[in-house]
């Protein structure tokens, strides 16, 4: 089975103060086993509400989702699979190491002894090792996160569904589970997850889908859509007070007090830098050009 996510002409709507809103318009996709998928689009675009269908939580009015083969809604189809919601809800009695083992048990991943034990080590690999025993209702908001994603992880799932997964983090813990996260899809798994944080996107995804008012508006390669803009180049320039006759190089745009960014094709970064150089200004860094920002922008934008 290589097509584990497939959605075909799904439509959804909801009820606001009487009239009928689309969330998901003649969504299509299909994501195929060893992808993995960034899903970015902006507040309300239709991200959660897609995820809540594939994940049986929702019912689409119209269209067909599968999940691992089986239609969304048969509970069969969630075997194997980890999943994290937006605003993970966990039983706020129970300790981090209950519910991971729980979720191993329940998933016939491990039981017993064994349980308890593997998912003492997922709580250690995500930090949180040293709250084991402490109930959910008294961890902080990204402690709890983390054991949700401990919970998800430990399962070693075919398919890993993540929604906002940094969502809650500080910048240790964001690190530490984009690099979990990055493992999990190094070990050959597949991965579907939505974020706002484009850094992370460009990191983790293959391929990225771009929604927008509740339409696929975008479906690139990651690698294919880094190459597409050639590099950043950022400059300090001085005030113009202190050098009356140095102006921004044509194209560029301020990046913040006396610093200026723009976007180079690679065969003209050297006349550029010359340029920069002859300005008075100095040169601050060159870098991959952030192109998933770039047509984010573009798209929503139009």
């Amino acid at each position: 089975m290589n097509d584990l996510v497939v959605f075909e002409a799904v439509h959804k709507s909801f009820k606001v103060k009487g009239k009928r809103v689309k969330a998901v318009d003649d969504l299509g996709f299909i994501i195929r086993q060893g992808e993995a998928i960034g899903f970015v689009g902006p507040n309300g675009a239709g991200k959660s509400t897609s995820m809540k269908m594939l994940m049986g939580m929702l019912q689409p009015d119209s269209g067909r989702t599968l999940l691992m083969g089986r239609p969304a809604a048969d509970e069969r189809a969630r075997q194997g699979v980890g999943y994290v919601p937006e605003n993970p809800y966990l039983y706020d009695y129970l300790t981090p190491l209950e519910i991971v083992r729980m979720g191993l048990e329940i998933h016939q991943r491990a039981r017993g002894a064994e349980a308890g034990q593997r998912a003492m080590q997922w709580l250690e690999r995500m930090g949180i090792g040293y709250a084991a025993h402490k109930r959910v209702r008294n961890l902080s908001k990204g402690m709890t996160q983390r054991t949700a994603l401990a919970h998800a992880l430990a399962l070693e799932p075919q398919l890993l569904v993540l929604d906002e997964p940094m969502s809650g983090l500080d910048p240790v813990g964001r690190k530490l589970v984009a690099d979990e996260v990055q493992r999990y899809r190094d070990s050959g798994g597949t991965l579907f997850f939505c974020s706002h944080i484009l850094n992370d996107v460009e990191r983790l995804a293959s391929r990225v889908l771009l929604i927008d008012r509740g339409r696929l508006m975008a479906d690139e390669p990651m690698d294919g859509l880094l190459n597409k803009g050639g590099l950043v180049v950022r400059y300090h320039l001085p005030a113009p007070s202190n050098h009356p006759h140095a102006t921004p190089l044509p194209g560029f745009e301020s990046d913040g007090t006396d610093i200026w960014r723009g976007h180079v094709p690679a065969h003209a970064l050297w006349p550029t830098l010359q340029a920069i150089q002859a300005s008075g200004a100095s040169l601050l860094d060159v870098h991959q050009g952030l192109n998933l920002e770039q047509m984010f922008v573009e798209v929503v934008g139009k």
